[in-house]
């Protein structure tokens, strides 16, 4: 198993097959069946359905479905029952599919298959599939209620969506959860133009190579290995996979061209067709950006059609919700949920079940209200669960407006953060260091594991205490004095610099650090921008060395407070390695292929004056007092 996390990971975890059977809470027993069930193209999909025992005769029950690209062969009544313990006792039929060219089901995989526009009879991408599949269903499985609810995490996030797109007449929920939604902009392989190179190395080999996902697992430290190899191009080769057809746009079209834009989910989204919830984690490790993606676009196409009047679950025309907590990929899932903190030791949940509390509070009583009309679900728009305070607050959007003003951290000369404005001389430096390819910054600890290799920290790798890197001297600091006051911080966090480099490319990597009384250091936001992409993700462009630049981009959304007694701090850097390919800092068109010659040591220049005042915008609660 690889992305197969949450749900996915407990359900599939128990191999089984023909019929088997297993009591839940409630004393229903299930069956475990197989079908191969036909689309309009003649392909056949693999699936598998656990349904209660004698159902054909009881209650008429809606389906939840899960569609993968990482195998089924596991699902089980036993693991249906240990996942979902709510769902399980109040009788669904849960249903299990191989998406087309994986594992079983016949056809040919294509990674985030891109939705169709305008389809003819012959067209097919997830959107027909999942259509093919219900209309089988509802035929084809006896006593069913004609309804049917979807969810999946990751890769099955991103095939939820679908389900919600050009939707069939059955569907009346769907929960995309930590969904691939942009993979160029935010999400698995590119972030703001940099690329996840450890990443995109790792997974494109597990899902293009084979028609399983066997686990990429070298024993060698990748640190090492992708310093070695120069740029992706070596790495590729090295590895045989230059020929894929995911490398192959890596290497030949790495900027925001149509094939990237093709495979973007958001654009597709209007107002929601069905009730739609958002689930994500704030320390998500590989798809952080697309729940919070999603629920911005459904909310905007809510607004834009006048459908949110009420901002009430009751209310038909609100369909799309959001929960947030303190979780890493999939985090919620059962038996997993104390993973992330347990590699922390200053942080907690405060003594609460936190992942308890999301399938109780939040997912159960959304499906059990669309699909079965039983009371319960009263979310109106969005929950997070705020770290520091360890404690639940709802909003009636996000990011929340009321009670929260924007105010600017500034970045200021002697390391410090401040949330007062500077004066003084417009060419004022606030840090300057030099960035050297050669010696790039890890963005954990080493040796640096495969992504899902045997003891890799990948899944928990973002809150490693930062004081393994923090003390270099090819990054800045900027700090505050110890708060006096508890601090809050709830929604967007946007970084916005003026920097000078003498290189005529490169990265700026921008994050926000809780420094904890005894030190340690833990980042609530973070994100990379790639230089040549500051005006435009659709044509790059140099950078003009000594030229004083203007970067913003967003860190993501965070709700955390930060307790009196701690500190803010920034901290600003110009490689993170090898999570992404290292920038020659030279100007090349195409750095998947840079040859040895471009990569330059580069001295960087942030800049803290009045005309060039280098910050953070923190959405602050209204309330806090600020240093």
């Amino acid at each position: 198993m690889t992305r197969m996390m949450c749900w996915a990971a407990a359900v599939l975890l128990a191999a089984t097959c023909g019929v088997q059977a297993q009591e839940p809470a409630a004393g229903l027993k299930y069956e475990r069946t197989e079908a191969m069930i036909p689309t309009r193209d003649g392909v056949k999909l693999h699936t598998v359905l656990i349904r209660p025992i004698g159902s054909e005769s009881g209650e008429k029950l809606p389906f939840l479905m899960q569609r993968t690209p990482y195998g089924v062969d596991g699902a089980s009544p036993e693991s249906v029952s240990r996942s979902k313990p709510e769902l399980a006792a109040s009788g669904y039929i849960f249903v299990f599919q191989d998406i087309r060219g994986r594992y079983k089901s016949e056809g040919t995989f294509v990674m985030n298959r891109p939705v169709v526009a305008h389809k003819t009879k012959a067209d097919v991408d997830e959107t027909t599939d999942t259509n093919d599949t219900i209309n089988w269903l509802l035929k084809n499985v006896p006593n069913n209620s004609g309804k049917v609810g979807v969810l999946g995490v990751s890769y099955p996030g991103f095939l939820a969506m679908m389900a919600g797109i050009d939707a069939s007449p059955a569907v009346k929920a769907i929960s995309p959860q930590a969904p691939m939604t942009n993979i160029w902009k935010g999400d698995d392989f590119f972030h703001n133009g940099a690329f996840r190179e450890t990443y995109g190395f790792d997974y494109v080999q597990e899902l293009e190579a084979q028609k399983t996902d066997g686990t990429v697992d070298s024993k060698e430290d990748q640190y090492d290995f992708f310093l070695q190899h120069g740029n992706f191009e070596g790495a590729a080769t090295s590895a045989h996979m230059e020929n894929l057809p995911t490398a192959k746009v890596f290497l030949s079209q790495p900027s925001y061209v149509k094939f990237w834009q093709d495979m973007a989910v958001e654009p597709h989204l209007k107002a929601p067709e069905v009730p739609t919830l958002e689930v994500g984690g704030y320390w998500d490790q590989e798809d952080m950006w697309g729940t919070q993606a999603e629920y911005a676009a459904l909310r905007a196409g809510e607004e834009k059609a006048g459908l949110r009047p009420g901002s009430n679950p009751n209310d038909p025309k609100h369909r799309v919700f959001m929960v947030l907590g303190p979780w890493n990929h999939g985090g919620w899932g059962r038996g997993s949920c104390t993973e992330l903190m347990s590699n922390w030791g200053g942080v907690g949940f405060g003594g609460k079940n936190i992942c308890g509390e999301y399938h109780t509070m939040f997912e159960a009583p959304f499906f059990e209200f669309y699909l079965k009309g039983k009371p319960g679900f009263d979310l109106k728009d969005t929950a997070s669960f705020r770290t520091g305070e360890n404690a639940w607050h709802r909003y009636p959007v996000w990011p929340p407006v009321e009670g929260f003003t924007t105010r600017k951290l500034y970045l200021a000369p002697e390391k410090r953060a401040t949330f007062t404005s500077p004066s003084g001389a417009y060419d004022v430096k606030a840090a300057a260091y030099v960035a050297d390819p050669a010696d790039p910054i890890p963005f954990r600890h080493r040796p640096v594991q495969s992504t899902y290799g045997d003891g890799s920290t990948w899944r928990t790798w973002l809150v490693e205490d930062q004081r393994f890197v923090s003390g270099r001297k090819d990054l800045a600091n900027f700090t505050t004095p110890a708060l006096d006051h508890d601090v809050t911080v709830a929604g967007d966090v946007k970084a916005d610099l003026f920097a000078a480099t003498t290189g005529t490319d490169g990265d700026w990597i921008v994050k926000l650090i809780d420094v904890y009384p005894d030190g340690q250091e833990l980042m609530v936001a973070e994100e990379i921008l790639r230089g040549r992409y500051r005006n435009s993700f659709t044509t790059p462009e140099p950078v003009k060395p000594g030229e004083v630049n203007e970067y913003k981009w967003s860190l993501h959304g965070m709700d955390h407070t930060f307790l009196k007694g701690h500190k803010m701090m920034v901290e600003v850097q110009s490689t993170w390695f090898p999570l992404y390919d290292r920038n020659p800092q030279t100007w090349v068109e195409n750095i998947m292929k840079a040859p040895a010659s471009a990569y330059k040591a580069e001295t960087i220049s942030i800049y803290g004056s009045a005309k060039y005042p280098s910050h953070l915008d923190l959405p602050v609660s209204s309330d806090s007092e600020l240093p």
